[in-house]
């Protein structure tokens, strides 16, 4: 594997699933956004690749209910603006949200916006205590991923076609037009998300780019790859094109007692510390610079290219030690 292959992103500081945000900041949203920002922007001035927001609408822990959590979309036009090199993508979409047509339209427009850094990542959905509080209907599994087959074929025409129309079991458009194009071409990445392996990894091999599991250990990615191989190979097209993209809860800190600092301070109460790590993926990226290249490297050592850190404990030292001790020694 050649080091130009792989890519380094991160999580921004949102507020869903725990951790990213300083205790005592998780209820000012003025200092949330600001520290967005900051992180945001350190990224972009060193060895990332891509920064990520979360498609979710609230906190994903039950006792978090009244913390705050902003809009995905809104959050990353915000963060285009006051970057100026790094990707930006989302971790992924919920397809359900939003009608297919008008995601076209909106990253679209944030491919002008960012200066064709924009990245489309996208997944069936999930979360059905979310669709309930939002009024979102909730169908079956296989419902959900026939939907996300046909809401990338209306993407995909919408950013391809002069005119595009589509009509099928869920979704149709007709003439529809999508102007500005992204800039682009063929179109943005196209990252699809999730974690079944009967009917999402077909959808994953017509359509991705890029395929995305979420703290998922090596094996469990070992498995996913080798079943997108033979989709893939089924439908005729070359596995090779298809990137493999992890999510990976990251502490990173010189020392083993500063980790073990991160791990109480942030460790869920339901949980004992035993349990957290074993939570944050067996801690495969938890611990000193050494130890996390180590867990990196068993990714990479199956082909994965593409890893986004949702660290815990995030600051500016982090992004720092984290990109001169992983980064720049892969």
């Amino acid at each position: 594997m050649q080091k130009d292959e792989l890519e380094f992103g991160l999580t921004i500081p949102q507020g869903w699933r725990g951790g990213d945000l300083p205790l005592e900041e998780e209820n000012n949203p003025v200092k949330q956004y600001e520290l967005s920002k900051l992180i945001s922007a350190t990224a972009d001035s060193i060895g990332f690749d891509s920064i990520y927001a979360y498609d979710h609408l609230i906190p994903f822990y039950s006792g978090d209910r009244n913390k705050n959590i902003f809009e995905c979309f809104i959050l990353l036009s915000g963060l285009a603006a006051i970057t100026k090199r790094i990707k930006i993508g989302q971790i992924v979409t919920c397809n359900s949200y939003r009608n297919p047509s008008l995601v076209a339209k909106m990253l679209s427009t944030l491919d002008i916006i960012s200066n064709a850094r924009v990245e489309l990542g996208i997944g069936a959905g999930w979360y059905e205590q979310e669709y309930v509080a939002y009024g979102y209907q909730f169908p079956a599994n296989v419902s959900r991923i026939k939907q996300l087959d046909e809401s990338l074929s209306i993407i995909k025409a919408m950013w391809k076609d002069e005119c595009a129309s589509f009509e099928g079991k869920y979704y149709r458009i007709k003439e529809a037009t999508c102007n500005p194009k992204p800039i682009q071409k063929p179109h943005p990445i196209i990252m699809v998300g999730g974690s079944g392996e009967r009917y999402l990894l077909k959808v994953v091999a017509k359509h991705a780019d890029r395929y995305n599991l979420f703290f998922g250990t090596p094996n469990e990615m070992k498995t996913k790859i080798s079943l997108l191989k033979e989709y893939s190979k089924s439908i005729g097209r070359d596995y090779k094109e298809i990137q493999y993209s992890i999510v990976l809860p990251c502490i990173i800190k010189d020392t083993e007692r500063e980790v073990n600092q991160v791990l109480i301070r942030y460790k869920r109460k339901d949980k004992t510390l035993e349990e957290y790590h074993q939570y944050l993926v067996g801690g495969i990226a938890v611990g000193t610079p050494e130890k996390v290249l180590q867990g990196i490297k068993k990714y990479m050592d199956i082909g994965v290219t593409h890893f986004i850190l949702h660290f815990i404990g995030l600051d500016e030292t982090t992004l720092r030690l984290f990109d001169t001790k992983v980064i720049r020694n892969t």
